[in-house]
């Protein structure tokens, strides 16, 4: 048998044409895939002369997928085994897990996943082998004759997608499940894999719950159920992400909203769209109050514009081609008619403002600009609406109405670079001070499909960010294809308090706008010239920001967001004239404070306070009030009695002053 060389892990070995990756990690059981000339394939793979073969762990991102893709086919397998009329249609690994659609004649019910849950782990006892074979279109068609969502997938082989992982690239594969004692093959699914090399390496999952969906999210598809679940390395890990959903769910905006009264969603008003109420309104406005003051210090000029526009704005800006369906649809005003009824002049379609850039350029345009009114720096709170359909709604996280603290910088092409860094180091410091301090930065590049511009400027574009970015000195992450169809962008992607990851700011060069809305300025040597423009959110959003900020602190924000920062507690009724005085005291330096004069007895008062999430408690009997001082108690239920009402009332300031968290 001939032998030849190969590099496993960067070591050269000897192989032979028998030889597959996993011969040399049989024992080694956290390898779940392999790499081979930069390839992810199953290690069953053959290889070859020269083949560079490089182990993928269990727990790194792509041994994740790996997994999670597996443990979805098995989910599958076990459906089917229950129900074999079932039809398939696919099942991709998503953020910490997968899931897979099905047609069945009845929903899922709970009962029903519990017993799928059963077979599942059975399946995976039996030590099933994935084995992976190569067929042609005619012999699939053949095959999955009785399965027509797989029919589908299989005329759109040659453009993979990360979602579906049933077909793609230039070949069509299709995985048996093989009995580990008979040989036989005892289950198939159309798949482009990789997987596992058997369920052996599976077995730390749960399925979660279940959704109706449509095939290919279109309404005019037939409706599927989908059953999502989660997969893991070790059972420890799925324990481990198990007890972080359950903080999660106790952390949960939507629920903390309703408790600590600060927000809602009427249904009389609609889906999406938020009302905050008066101690929501409180954090929200300290939210902007600073962000405003910061902007001010580094040179933003506040603008305004309306909420609704004729279309035409949104024609010479591009939007209407590549983003309509993000836009609720228009109203047709001003028409007129003559007198017999007959049109005299059209009515114009008039649309909601999805983003403010259109009319930050208008603004710019307004005047006049030479090389020294740049850079320009416009900023808004501007009110925007987009068409999100109603399955991806999610609280404030989510919304069809939403507040963005939208800044415009238009600037020359030879500042940019310097604009971009001092800008990345704005928002990167303004972040901090609402307590995230955890960031990587994402940069993503231009969409082949959807993009306006010449190639040159999206690769300057996209160069300049990388090296404002690799200047911050925290990591750099890359996003294939995931610009918008104006410009590359970076993103800054925070971690909260849970180590869950959020998209903050964005940041996106522009050279498209300016030229759609003739902007220009006149530099040094009297030529004309176009700015380039910098898009820039900070928050995104103020209600996805507020959300965030919300699960991140559990609804106990720091002293200089909470809505209420003292409460005063009088132990009997005539210990209340007393705490007014204290309470003035507060008042006088902006401190935000109430006194409980109700009927509850004390002990219920300080639970009311630690249920609203009080920051601190400043309770008075006779003895501190003949002393001149308080009990000064915290949020964690910590007190320190007799604190003269001078040192309660500076330690308050100063902890509001430098927003530590107490």
């Amino acid at each position: 048998m001939a032998e030849f060389k190969v590099k496993i892990d960067g070591k050269e070995v000897t192989a032979n044409e028998d030889s597959n990756a996993i011969d040399f990690y049989k024992d080694r059981k956290e390898v779940v895939v392999a790499k081979i000339n930069g390839q992810l394939v199953d290690l069953a793979t053959p290889l070859k002369n020269g083949d560079q073969v490089e182990a993928i762990m269990a727990n790194s991102e792509e041994g994740l997928s790996v997994i999670r893709h597996s443990t979805a086919h098995i989910l599958a397998q076990a459906v089917q085994k229950i129900n074999p009329q079932t039809k398939l249609g696919i099942g991709p690994p998503i953020k910490d897990g997968f899931y897979y659609d099905f047609q069945t004649k009845d929903n899922f019910t709970p009962d029903d996943l519990v017993k799928i849950e059963s077979v599942m782990k059975d399946l995976i006892k039996s030590g099933q082998r994935f084995s992976r074979r190569v067929s042609d279109e005619k012999s699939l068609k053949k095959e999955l004759a009785h399965e027509p969502f797989k029919l589908e997938l299989i005329d759109i082989k040659g453009n993979p997608s990360q979602e579906v992982m049933e077909v793609g690239g230039s070949e069509l594969t299709i995985y048996d499940n093989i009995d580990f004692r008979s040989g036989e093959v005892i289950w198939s699914d159309l798949c482009r894999g990789p997987h596992v090399p058997s369920t052996k390496y599976l077995g730390a999952f749960k399925l979660m719950r279940t959704a109706g969906v449509y095939w290919k999210s279109n309404e005019k598809n037939p409706q599927l159920q989908r059953i999502y679940g989660t997969a893991w390395p070790s059972k420890e890990d799925l324990e481990k992400y198990l007890e972080l959903l359950i903080e999660a769910e106790k952390r949960d905006h939507r629920k903390l909203g309703l408790e600590l009264d600060l927000f809602s969603f009427p249904e009389e008003i609609g889906s999406g769209l938020a009302v905050f109420h008066p101690k929501g309104g409180v954090i929200r406005k300290i939210m902007e109050d600073y962000s405003r003051k910061k902007h001010e210090e580094a040179g933003y000029e506040f603008v305004y514009s309306p909420h609704i526009t004729k279309s035409v704005l949104f024609e010479t800006s591009g939007h209407l081609e590549w983003y309509a369906d993000g836009m609720f649809p228009p109203m047709q005003l001003d028409a007129e008619f003559n007198s017999d009824g007959t049109v005299k002049k059209p009515a114009q379609n008039y649309y909601l403002k999805p983003m403010n850039c259109p009319f930050h350029s208008l603004i710019y345009k307004s005047g006049s600009k030479s090389y020294r009114d740049l850079p320009l720096r416009l900023f808004e709170f501007g009110s925007v609406y987009r068409y999100e359909k109603s399955g991806v709604i999610h609280g404030l996280t989510r919304v069809r109405g939403m507040t963005q603290d939208d800044a415009h910088i238009y600037t020359t092409l030879e500042n940019m670079p310097s604009e971009l860094d001092s800008l990345l180091k704005f928002v990167l410091n303004l972040l901090k001070d609402y307590g995230l301090n955890d960031f990587y930065l994402e940069l993503s590049t231009k969409n082949p499909e959807k993009f306006i511009g010449k190639d040159s400027e999206w690769n300057d574009a996209t160069e300049i960010l990388r090296k404002a970015a690799n200047a911050q000195n925290i990591p750099l992450v890359m996003d294939e294809g995931g610009a918008a169809f104006y410009g590359p962008k970076i993103s800054v992607q925070a971690k909260d308090a849970l180590g869950r990851t959020w998209q903050m700011s964005t940041i996106q060069v522009d050279f498209q706008l300016p030229q759609k809305f003739e902007l220009e300025y006149k530099d040094k040597d009297g030529s004309i010239k176009r700015p380039v423009m910098i898009h820039r959110a900070l928050f995104g959003s103020i209600e996805r920001f507020f959300g965030v900020l919300l699960e991140h602190y559990a609804g106990a924000f720091p002293p200089w967001l909470s809505p209420v920062q003292v409460m005063c507690i009088p132990i009997a009724d005539s210990h209340v004239d007393y705490l007014e005085k204290v309470s003035k005291k507060l008042k006088d330096k902006g401190i935000r404070v109430e006194i409980d004069a109700s009927d509850d007895r004390m002990q219920k008062k300080i639970r009311n306070a630690q249920t609203q999430k009080v920051p601190f408690m400043l309770i008075a009997g006779d003895q501190d009030v003949s002393s001149n001082a308080v009990s000064f108690r915290f949020r964690d239920g910590t007190q320190e009695n007799g604190v003269t009402v001078e040192k309660a009332v500076q330690q308050i300031v100063d902890a509001v002053e430098k927003r530590i968290q107490v």
